[in-house]
């Protein structure tokens, strides 16, 4: 098993920690403050195509994550099998 990190050393893991943790809480608002307001004030139905809209244009965010994501694991690849 390996070895939790050690934070106060590990600048970058703890950035990457940092970040992970606010992306997912601006999604838990906007999904259930923002999707639920709607569903509060309008119904069923709208809150029901306001999660429709949200994840339609959050895709564009996704599809950049992903293809940033492939070209660092694709770099680190590369740079393995040249040293």
């Amino acid at each position: 098993m390996r070895p939790a990190p050690d934070f106060r050393r590990d600048l970058r893991a703890y950035a990457r920690r940092t970040q992970t943790g606010l992306a997912l809480g601006a999604l838990a608002l906007l999904l259930f403050v923002g999707d639920g307001l709607v569903w509060a004030i309008y119904g069923r139905e709208a809150a029901g195509l306001a999660v429709a809209c949200t994840l339609v244009g959050l895709s564009p965010l996704v599809l950049i994550w992903l293809g940033l994501a492939g070209i660092g694991w694709l770099a680190k690849r590369i740079d393995r099998d040249e040293g």
